[in-house]
């Protein structure tokens, strides 16, 4: 393995929760690297703020700025895939578990999106 790979790999395998790995749903994707209970803390969305859509970029809705805030994903939050029977969801930039999760499933939230914003 080349030394990018290795320092590619050690960069988002810092997290205890979950690991990065190939996925079938799309790319790469976060996986549980033990079992995670219902409610449990997961990780945090970390990044620069952003205003500007990108592949990795999380948006929330700021209730005190009336608008929606971007973070452009620089941990291993990043390859978190969409499901719209999803295990997993934000409480602001933390993600917990909704669902028990085995360890080695992939950990999915839903994007969001509704047949509208498909078009």
């Amino acid at each position: 393995m080349s030394k990018s790979k290795n320092t590619d790999k050690n960069r988002y395998d810092s997290n205890p929760m979950a690991y990065v790995e190939n996925s079938a749903i799309h790319g790469r994707g976060l996986f549980a690297r033990r079992a995670i209970a219902i409610d449990e803390f997961i990780g945090t969305y970390t990044g620069p703020a952003t205003q500007d859509d990108g592949m990795h970029v999380l948006w929330i809705w700021n209730e005190e700025r009336d608008r929606w805030e971007g973070i452009d994903g620089k941990n291993e939050m990043r390859f978190l895939n969409h499901s719209q029977t999803p295990n997993a969801d934000w409480w602001g930039t933390d993600l917990y578990a909704v669902k028990a999760i085995k360890k080695h499933q992939e950990i999915t939230f839903d994007y969001g999106w509704d047949d509208e914003d498909q078009d």
